[in-house]
């Protein structure tokens, strides 16, 4: 009997532990189906449970993490990690009327513990990814700093970003000349990866944070592309002369070539904010960026949309396909979507046939009217595949805010509920969100409906 009570009496140690730990624990076999939970997962999962119930691990995530469940069935190993700290964006989109919550975050540890089970560790990380990405910004100035020191274009900018006088580092990196003084510095961007209300946004938060930084395609003179990092840090004011007005604010750009270092930069930014089926931007990166653009919005007012954007009867394409068709049906969406927009929108596959686009400083016709344009593509094209012509639509819901009106929970769940109008109305078609809709419902996909 005494090793039964020593036994039992170590059985409720470990419930103990299990129901105390600051983190969510749920123990699942290798399918999803939950075994096992803690109160704090229990609290985590909940907003993401349509019917109040939490059968399945990857069924509960399935909208928010779909790759979840590919990465365990793909796991080769009979035990280990199957991820580590995967970040998932919640409550965005949840319904929050307000639009003030800041995005809950969760990472997510999977372990896999035989070939029968595997354990989730749940933690709320969302003031830690705040922390994240400032020390990112960090790494990248110092980077910037220590290495090429000799590669660079040094660039004078005044408190409009306009440039303002010229030197030969700068026809160096870039080939262009005296032309450019006067000009604003997104003449070193593709034309489309910066709006004006962009290129200011950058002045303000090098005022605000001693300098800023950001890495991605650049143009020269003559058209030809390379990828360089831009960064621009405030200069010391100084006293005019004696009779005249001081002129604002001044600021230094530094633009360096760093193509050589291109593919290491990206396959970082593919493995944390990449969707691993169709190379867009994931749920993460996405809310992000909305967080960020929908901040700068209430210092220097301007319009926001989002488009969601979802595949028609995409449950008919998987079943008849199987999911390799599906897959690639979601590929080609992926590239006409990636055609359509523009650098600077944030195009994002944000759930299973799901997708969302941010269209920064873009009113609701403008939204509307590429979203037409990106419905009409899709409309027109065929996906070939094992042999098969496979032929499908979209449809899509599309929404804007103005200033100071909310958050991107607001603004996603108007987009969503344009979107449940647009397939209510036969499909194939895209509705802009009307005030009478704000009381209707939003779409759900057909795998939330599938498992509700």
């Amino acid at each position: 009997m005494d090793d039964i009570d020593e036994l039992r009496a170590e059985h409720e140690a470990l419930i103990q532990f299990l129901y105390l730990a600051p983190v969510g624990l749920v123990q699942a076999d290798i399918d999803g189906a939950i075994v096992m939970m803690n109160p704090i997962s229990a609290q985590l999962l909940m907003p993401l449970s349509r019917d109040g119930g939490l059968d399945n691990l990857f069924t509960a995530l399935e909208g928010v993490a779909p790759e979840l469940r590919h990465l365990c069935s793909t796991y080769g190993s009979r035990a280990g990690k199957i991820c580590d700290g995967l970040h998932v964006h919640l409550n965005a989109g949840s319904g929050a009327s307000s639009g003030k919550k800041i995005p809950q975050i969760l990472a997510i540890t999977l372990l896999k513990l035989d070939a029968q089970r595997i354990m989730a560790v749940i933690d709320d990380v969302t003031l830690q990814v705040r922390r994240e990405r400032q020390l990112r910004q960090n790494d990248a100035w110092f980077n910037a700093i220590l290495t090429g020191i000799t590669d660079y274009a040094l660039v004078g900018l005044d408190a409009h970003g306009s440039i303002t006088e010229w030197n030969p580092s700068i026809g160096r990196v870039t080939g262009f000349g005296q032309e450019a003084v006067g000009q604003p510095y997104s003449i070193f961007y593709p034309l489309d990866a910066m709006t004006p209300e962009r290129l200011l946004d950058r002045l303000r938060d090098a005022e605000r944070d001693g300098w800023s930084l950001d890495e991605g395609k650049r143009v020269r003179a003559d058209g030809s592309g390379f990828w360089g990092s831009a960064l621009i840090a405030p200069l010391p004011e100084r006293e005019p002369p004696c009779g005249l007005e001081a002129d604002g604010p001044a600021y230094c750009l530094i633009l360096r070539d760093i193509t050589d270092k291109r593919e290491a930069s990206e396959r970082r930014r593919r493995e944390t904010f990449g969707d691993y089926l169709t190379g867009l931007a994931n749920r993460r990166a996405f809310f992000e960026a909305a967080e960020q653009e929908l901040t700068r919005s209430l210092t220097v007012p301007r319009p926001t949309a989002v488009i969601a954007i979802d595949a028609d009867h995409f449950k008919a394409i998987n079943d008849r396909y199987g999911h390799p068709g599906g897959d690639v049906v979601l590929q080609h969406l992926a590239a006409i979507l990636g055609e359509t927009f523009r650098e600077v929108d944030v195009v994002a596959r944000i759930g299973g046939e799901e997708f969302a686009v941010l269209l920064p400083s873009t009113n609701l016709p403008r939204a509307a009217v590429v979203a037409e344009r990106l419905r009409s593509a899709v409309a027109s094209q065929v996906v070939h595949f094992d042999g098969h012509r496979i032929q499908y639509t979209v449809s899509a819901g599309v929404a804007s805010l103005a200033e100071g009106e909310g958050g991107i929970d607001l603004l996603l769940k108007r987009a969503d509920q344009a979107l449940y109008a647009a397939k209510r109305q036969g499909r194939n078609r895209v509705e802009r969100w009307r005030t009478e809709m704000a009381s209707g419902p939003a779409h759900q996909s057909e795998g939330d409906r599938k498992h509700a």
